[in-house]
Parts: C-alpha cells; structure tokens; sequence
C-alpha cells in the first residue's frame, strides 16, 4: 500500500489525497526514535513520548508514505540546544520526494505538539531534493501554481509547539504549501533572517493565537507570493524590526513567481517593540520590483516575467494594535 501511494501522480487535485492515519508507532520504534544518534529518523508512525524522554536526532517525515504520521512530546524537547541547523539539516523535515522528472511523492496530515523544537523546522515540496531545476522549469508553464501545491506538503499541524532558531528561520514554509496551521505556538530565539517565511505559491496556511518573537536581521513574517493565508490574534516582539511583509521576489533563482500576495488576512494581532521612527507593522507591496535578480525571468507572458511588481490586492489588514 505505502509503495503504491508514494507513486501517486501529481496530477491528482490536492484536495483529493485522503490518507487513512498512520498507525501508533511501536516501542521499538520509540526506543530508536530517542537513541542518542546523529542521523535524521524516518518517521511514517505516531509517536507519543513518556514523561523524560527526548529527541536528539533529526527528523524526516518524507513521501506519502509518511502520511499520518505525528508526534506528541508530551512537554518534551526535539534537537540540541544551542546546536546550529541549515536549510539542508533541519531539525525537522516535512518534505516531498522527488520519484520522477516531474512527479512527486508527497506527505499529507502531519500533526506536531507539545513541543520544545531547537533549530527549525522546514516544510518543502519541489525542490526538497536541494536543487531548483525542476522549480524553474514549472514555473515557465503556466499552470505552475497548481502543480507545485499538488508537489508539496499539505495539511501539516503544529500545535502548542515553541521553536527555538538558532540561525535558520525557525519556520519555513516552502514552495506550494497548503493548509499549514501554526497554533497556539512561540516562535523565539534567533534567525540569520525572518521568523516565519511563507514561500511563493503557498496557499491557505494559517498563523493564529502564536507569539512571534525571535530576534531576526529582517521583518518577522515574509509573504512571498503566498495567498489566502490567515495571520490572525498573534503577539509579535519585534525587536526595532518590521512586521508582516507582503510582497513577490520576481525572478530569485530565474523561478517566476506566478501567484501574488493576495487574498490574505492580517488581522487583530498586537505588536510591541518596534521601531519608533518608521514602525512598519504591516507593509503590503514591501518590494515592487526593487531588486537586481527581477531580470533572470524574463521572456514569459506571464507571473513575474511579464511584470516585477508585487501585485498584492484583497488583502484585509485590519485591528491589529501597536504597543
């Protein structure tokens, strides 16, 4: 059964993936899970942890097959603390595999709680695989949008988790994402750049009840060309930093970017510590076209290629309250 649904085709509506849960994990899978080792571990189960138990090594819930699976840890700690990650070792992997040149096998229905997650936790379809071959030839098509969601990871729940970055964005929401939800969680330490990064072409995520305040080098939330998504009832420290930047990195990498900024709800959060000359809580079209890689798409009818600018329209930034 696994083997036949990491081989499901992209061409399959998103929402008609429907997985029946994993099964609990076993204690020996447990007992592998918490050894003290380096290297990532497969997780396709559900995992509850017992009063003391922790997580040392990274993890990697990748394919379909893994689809289901989730992890309790009962208050308990996930990574090193204090150990730096990078985009490629995280200390949590939510990624698609690539099975052919344009089919991917992805996980659905993750759930995430009660947890203390040191590094960062990095959520990606095409181009998991560490390279942006296949990301740059989609997006010179024009259903790009539709088959990078139905590439990546969807319907992923973190719930009362608190991620603690250590260089890496803490969170990363990557390429054609959809249907993430972070609830009721804090995202804190540090980040090399923001806190939360919604990437091009996801979609419908949701950022609700969580406090954002990790001490980053750039604004707290980036939303690159994602739409639809609900930031709603946070608290964000800034730290003299911006807020919530809407906006389309045109051309980075050659990819074009294809979905704007749009439709998204900004909503009822409160931010403290900002900047007291220019605040910039919410900048909606934070770019236009402002920087030099906008050219290394050109030569397409469409999204990015035909114009640099942000596009962002629809969006509702509405009650949310300085302090």
């Amino acid at each position: 059964m696994a083997t036949w649904l990491a081989t499901l085709w992209l061409s399959a509506a998103p929402e008609a993936w429907s997985l029946p849960a994993a099964r609990p994990c076993t204690a020996s899978q447990i007992g592998e899970l918490t050894a003290d080792a380096t290297t990532p571990y497969r997780l396709t189960c559900r995992a509850v942890l017992s009063a003391g138990q922790a997580i040392t090594r990274p993890l990697l819930i990748e394919g379909a097959e893994a689809s289901g699976a989730g992890l309790d840890c009962r208050a308990g700690v996930v990574g090193r603390p204090g150990v730096a990650t990078t985009t490629r070792q995280p200390t949590v992997a939510i990624w698609s595999r690539r099975v052919s040149a344009s089919h991917w096998s992805r996980p659905t229905d993750i759930r995430i709680e009660n947890c203390t997650i040191h590094g960062a936790v990095r959520v990606w379809g095409m181009g998991a695989d560490g390279g942006y071959d296949d990301l740059r030839a989609s997006s010179r098509t024009v259903d790009h949008t539709a088959t990078t969601q139905g590439a990546a990871p969807s319907h992923i729940e973190l719930h009362r988790v608190t991620i603690v970055g250590t260089g890496s964005i803490p969170l990363y929401v990557g390429p054609g994402v959809t249907r993430l939800s972070l609830t009721n969680s804090t995202l804190t330490g540090r980040s090399d750049a923001t806190a939360l990064y919604l990437d091009a072409e996801s979609a419908d995520n949701r950022i609700e009840n969580s406090t954002i305040a990790a001490a980053t080098r750039r604004e707290a939330v980036a939303v690159d060309g994602s739409a639809r998504n609900r930031i709603t009832g946070n608290r964000f420290t800034l730290g003299g930093r911006g807020g919530v930047f809407l906006y389309r990195n045109c051309g980075e990498r050659g990819v074009i970017r294809h979905q704007t900024p749009s439709d998204n709800q900004i909503t009822d959060n409160i931010f403290s510590d900002a900047a007291r000359l220019r605040p910039r809580l919410v900048v909606v079209g934070a770019r236009e076209g402002s920087r030099s890689y906008c050219s290394a798409d050109r030569g397409y009818p469409f999204g990015s290629s035909a114009h640099d600018g942000d596009g962002a329209t629809n969006n509702v930034v509405a009650r949310n309250i300085r302090r």
